[in-house]
């Protein structure tokens, strides 16, 4: 791995503080990639990270999830529920679905692609407005907006630049994270829909108080 590009005691994380950030969505979504990406630049900011996954039904329309941990020292790699700082998600049902593992007053980053997962053919009324109940902060992604600004392969990385935005990791770690871990050739891509999705998060978090 890379050296360290930030010193961890001026990351503002606590000697026992732990980030949690759960990550969910539907196989081919790419929730894999953004969560090593996740990990890896935690480890380049000199940060302990550890990473539990499923994807046994990555098949497209099977449940994904992984549960991203980083800290000064992380002993499990699994998130409790009511642990979790962010939930990210790249599905709507699945944010809702695991709803219950976020603590009072945690962030939702979701993107409302009309991508149903396996077993359902329509989403029900009212999907967004109970994401709004369930979180204390919500950082909606609405793609159909977002088409001409972004290379729709490159959402899940999107979706990180909100998580940027909300996680005290340096910039630098997830510029050079994504840089190493996307595939070929798709740096530029990747790295300019992660500056969209920090400016849709920064607008979206001013508007709700949070910035």
């Amino acid at each position: 791995m890379s050296e360290p590009i930030a010193a961890v005691s001026a990351l503002g994380l606590e000697a026992d503080r732990v980030f949690n950030v759960l990550m969910v969505g539907v196989g081919g979504q790419g929730i894999i990639l953004a969560s090593d990406i996740l990990a890896e630049a935690a480890m380049l900011a000199g940060l302990d990270a550890k990473k539990s996954e499923v994807h046994g039904m990555s098949q497209r329309g099977g449940p994904v999830f992984s549960h991203v941990r980083f800290g000064r020292a992380v002993h499990s790699p699994v998130i409790g529920r009511g642990e979790a700082d962010v939930l990210y998600s790249l599905e709507r049902i699945e944010l809702l679905r695991w709803a219950s593992w976020g603590r009072p007053g945690a962030t939702a980053i979701y993107a409302d692609t009309d991508l149903p997962p396996g077993g359902l053919t329509a989403y029900p009324e009212g999907v967004d407005d109970e994401i709004a109940a369930r979180f204390g902060h919500v950082v909606r992604f609405d793609m159909r907006d977002l088409r001409a600004r972004i290379n729709p392969k490159a959402k899940n990385t999107v979706l990180l630049g909100a998580l940027s935005v909300l996680t005290p990791l340096p910039l630098d770690a997830y510029v050079q994270a994504i840089t190493a871990l996307v595939p070929a050739g798709t740096a530029d891509a990747n790295l300019a829909g992660f500056e969209v999705g920090r400016a849709v998060a920064t607008a979206a978090l001013a508007a709700d108080g949070q910035e």
